[in-house]
């Protein structure tokens, strides 16, 4: 072999070999970047809410997993807050028995942030919310979720799809259906 074959032998294998590294560089960071970010943003995981229901015992939200959810910030003294319960009801109604192309199922997680739990179940009542995640710590503007989603007005909204991830925000009316309808196969 002569030394410009040799060359040429041992080029190759390099390049190959550079190739080859670059290649297996690339992938772990792309899967690095494929992680997703919790925080608030559409496109972000949702942060976890952990609370007590009207009946004292502690709900997470992350517990509804494999479902689109609508997280609910409201309170029983937001007059617009109460004017879109209709529209909640009327989605529950609708959704709770759609089929989904990928989620199992529909639900509303409500975060109350009232600071009497006796205001605050009145108006799950007046109100007809059926749904079962209802979760309130009583401190109104101080609530660690309502500082951890950035709640600075009621009623204020974030759309989950199944694995937890913020697809739309701040729904009313029939903005909240067109982004769910995205999400159903078929309705019952």
């Amino acid at each position: 072999m002569t030394i410009k074959s040799k060359i040429a032998v041992v080029a190759v294998a390099l390049i190959t070999l550079t190739g080859i590294v670059g290649a297996s560089i690339s992938e772990n960071s792309s899967s690095l970047s494929a992680k997703v970010r919790i925080g608030t943003n559409i496109g972000d995981e949702a942060p976890n809410i952990v609370m007590k229901n009207t009946d004292g015992v502690e709900i997470k939200l992350s517990d509804l997993r494999g479902k689109i959810v609508l997280v609910d910030f409201w309170a029983s003294w937001c007059g617009p807050c109460i004017r879109e319960n209709v529209n909640l009801v009327k989605a529950y109604e609708k959704y709770s028995k759609a089929k989904f192309k990928k989620a199992t199922g529909f639900e509303i997680f409500s975060i109350s942030l009232d600071s009497k739990k006796t205001s605050w179940i009145a108006a799950i009542a007046r109100g007809g919310l059926n749904w079962d995640n209802h979760v309130c710590d009583l401190k109104k503007w101080q609530s660690e979720a309502v500082a951890m989603y950035g709640v600075n007005t009621i009623p204020m909204s974030f759309l989950l799809d199944e694995n937890g991830i913020i697809v739309a925000k701040d729904l009313r009316g029939i903005q909240l259906h067109i982004n769910i309808d995205k999400h159903v196969k078929s309705l019952k």
